[in-house]
């Protein structure tokens, strides 16, 4: 659980990070857990941090070897507010498909991030968005304009809200799961059904911070069904039609690592090694072709639909499969051809 804020305290200090341990937390040194929580971040750094007093744990600035309890909340402290709260307007270029007095859609390009964030404090599509329009009404995490987001390695449709009026309709239409959100994923092996849906509670990983894993108990994490059918299958990979009833952190990728079919290149969640297939080294030289060809997982968000905050109309949008999927979906068919040939 993570929460950035810009607010002053007492000592002129800013938050910068708050984790809260969770039930099942061992016993880690706070150097450790933090790792484990903060992206980029060094041990040094935060042994560092911790020397000047800026790592607090329930409040009190503790030492680098403080052994981290369950429900212990810690904190990151530092004499300058977070650069994340300290938007810039960047000319970046954006792909808007559509745009009125309320919201734009665009379609975000692979690689591009989509806030400021830890190690990521500008060429965002906020920082675009910022130059693009002024006064953009922020949302309860104060970012402009996002009602939801994707991946930084997913390309594909967002939505941005322009007034407030518009960020609380659209919000709404989000958490009421009336929304329209299809993507399209390869991934890893032979999807045997043709359609099914995957259900299980996601939250953050008690071994890996920076993955998401599915609880299918619901003993951690909150509730998460994807819909999906297959299009399409290439032998040791399958396209597959992602439908999300709900919209948590890395969503698809958890749930299909769930089920034994790791998104297609997926660094983060293992889908960068050859999950299936043969042994032969000409198998091996072609799969490390497709991963060249598409350098990200092989995530998209093809289509979005909601209901106009003003006009009251349903606008459903749909965006082309970026050139590098397409290009390793090319591969693969040939493949496919190949194999049955032989």
């Amino acid at each position: 659980m993570q929460e950035n804020h810009d607010i002053q305290d007492n000592e002129d200090l800013y938050e910068h990070y708050r984790f809260v341990a969770t039930e099942g937390q061992e016993p880690l040194r706070v150097d450790k857990f933090l790792m484990n929580f903060i992206e980029n971040a060094t041990r040094n750094k935060i042994q560092q941090a911790a020397k000047a007093g800026n790592i607090l744990v329930n409040d009190i600035a503790v030492k680098s070897n403080y052994k981290v309890k369950p429900k212990d909340v810690v904190r990151v402290v530092l004499s300058y507010p977070p650069h994340e709260n300290l938007l810039v307007a960047e000319d970046i270029p954006i792909n808007i498909v559509y745009e009125d007095d309320d919201v734009i859609v665009v379609n975000k390009e692979p690689g591009m991030v989509v806030h400021p964030g830890h190690g990521n404090y500008s060429g965002t599509l906020v920082n675009g968005l910022i130059h693009h329009i002024e006064n953009l009404p922020k949302n309860s995490n104060e970012r402009p304009g996002l009602v939801h987001r994707i991946d930084k390695d997913t390309s594909g449709l967002l939505v941005i809200a322009k007034t407030e009026h518009a960020m609380a309709h659209l919000s709404k239409q989000f958490f009421d799961k009336t929304t329209e959100r299809l993507y399209h994923a390869l991934v890893w092996g032979t999807v045997e059904n043709d359609s099914g849906t995957i259900e299980g509670h996601i939250g953050r990983s008690q071994k890996d911070r920076m993955q998401m894993t599915v609880y299918p108990d619901g003993e951690f994490g909150k509730p998460a069904v994807t819909h999906y059918r297959v299009l399409e299958r290439f032998t040791y990979v399958t396209l597959v039609e992602c439908k999300l009833e709900t919209g948590r952190t890395h969503q698809i990728r958890a749930h299909f690592k769930y089920i034994g079919h790791t998104l297609f290149n997926d660094e983060r969640y293992g889908g960068d090694q050859i999950l299936k297939g043969t042994t032969f080294t000409k198998y091996k030289q072609f799969v490390d072709n497709c991963f060249k060809v598409l350098p990200r997982q092989a995530l998209h968000a093809k289509t979005l639909g909601f209901v106009h905050p003003t006009s009251g109309k349903v606008m459903q949008f749909n965006s082309e499969v970026p050139e590098d999927i397409e290009a390793c979906l090319e591969k693969w068919r040939r493949y496919a051809v190949n194999s049955i040939e032989e």
